[in-house]
């Protein structure tokens, strides 16, 4: 067995109800007046506001910027930064799905060290704990409220760039699956299939580790039993607390194993024509699966699959598990190819380039080059040849 570290240095409270415990943990941070960040739809809903309540029920004063949009923008962190220091914050609040919680991240990350969240993208780049955060999610997908990562859009290159570090990782996390109940069946199948992307290539990750397999291996479990079920009635409380649970394990799994070419090859997909993230990973996934079927050398496809499949056969073959996916998404009405959701393919060698430049594609199970993942694009646009 190699050798591996971990830590889980963090707060996690799971549960129904548990929003309520926001005051208490305001007042461990001794967060005297705190930013909460989060999107237009939620404020919308009124969850912000109700937010904003509690918070200041906790004695503290709250500020709210509630202009986070889907795949975030380097723009957008430098309004919500000038908002911290507008506002003389020292704490922050996220709550919504990975897009506010990215934003939170990056502004703890300027508004303590300065300058703009691109001098900071890389591994490791960031010197020091950021000011005190705590996300809370309401979609059970990216896992962002446990991971070490931030991925932003800088829209002059056409590129999300990604930030990672320990210091990233949020003080505490509140997962309240009670959250969950209003989200739209679109949604909650994209960011489920976003959650069980994570744990799948984090599974499979050349950076695997036990610890990492036994967070991945949990998540395909409660995520292949529930994902049906949320999509179908996101009422379903235990389904929904399935999804979040699941969420959560993979995002600790991949924040120690990586990803692999899915991520890689999404997020130019989010850059280039702001496909959602979720979708991306989703209309990619069983081609990359079927790309990566040579190097599945120690049973884990067939793993994957037990967990996943709604009526497993006895005997199974690598190829099963691709097609599994494949009916999987379409029974939760995921498109099918990228050329659906207004992908140009012209902008394949482009995009390829981009995906090149993750360091998700050198932890792949597969080796790959630049002209397999422009091959993969293509096969995803719908291209049989």
């Amino acid at each position: 067995m190699k050798a591996f570290t971990f830590s889980v240095p963090q707060e996690i409270i799971f549960g129904s109800g548990s929003l309520n415990r926001l005051p208490e943990l305001l007042k461990k941070q001794n967060a005297a007046r705190v930013l909460l960040i989060s999107g237009p739809h939620l404020n919308k809903m009124g969850v912000v506001g109700r937010l904003r309540d509690s918070i200041v029920s906790a004695g503290a004063a709250c500020e709210t910027f509630t202009d986070v949009e889907a795949n975030p923008s380097m723009e957008t962190v430098e309004k919500a930064a000038a908002a911290y220091h507008a506002f003389g914050a020292d704490a922050i609040v996220a709550i919504g799905g990975g897009s506010p919680m990215d934003v939170a991240k990056a502004v703890g990350v300027v508004v303590t060290y300065g300058g703009s969240i691109a001098q900071y993208e890389g591994v490791g780049t960031v010197p020091g704990p950021i000011v005190p955060l705590i996300a809370i999610p309401t979609t059970a997908g990216t896992g962002s409220e446990v991971t070490t990562f931030s991925v932003i859009t800088d829209h002059s290159r056409n590129y999300k760039l990604t930030v990672g570090s320990q210091y990233l990782i949020p003080r505490c996390a509140l997962l309240d699956p009670e959250l969950l109940t209003t989200t739209p069946a679109g949604v909650a199948a994209a960011c489920g299939m976003d959650a069980l992307v994570h744990a799948l290539e984090a599974y499979l990750s050349r950076a695997a580790s036990p610890f990492s397999d036994a967070m991945a291996e949990k998540a395909l479990a409660l995520i292949g039993r529930s994902l049906r079920a949320f999509v179908a009635d996101r009422a379903n409380l235990e389904a929904a607390s399935d999804m979040l649970a699941g969420s959560l394990f993979a995002g600790i799994a991949f924040s120690w194993a990586r990803l692999g070419n899915v991520h890689a090859m999404a997020h130019p997909l989010g850059g280039f024509f702001n496909v959602p993230h979720g979708l991306a990973n989703a209309i990619l996934l069983p081609v990359v699966v079927d790309y990566n079927a040579i190097a599945d050398h120690d049973g884990k496809y067939e793993t994957i699959y037990r967990a996943v499949a709604a009526s497993p056969k006895a005997e199974f073959s690598q190829e099963m598990l691709a097609d599994e996916l494949r009916r999987l998404a379409a029974r939760i009405g995921i498109p099918a190819t990228l050329a659906e959701v207004g992908v140009d393919a012209e902008k394949i060698p482009e995009m390829a380039a981009d995906a090149m430049k993750s360091g998700n594609i050198y932890v792949n199970p597969r080796t790959s080059t630049q002209k397999d993942i422009e091959q993969l694009y293509r096969r995803a646009m719908g291209d049989k040849t």
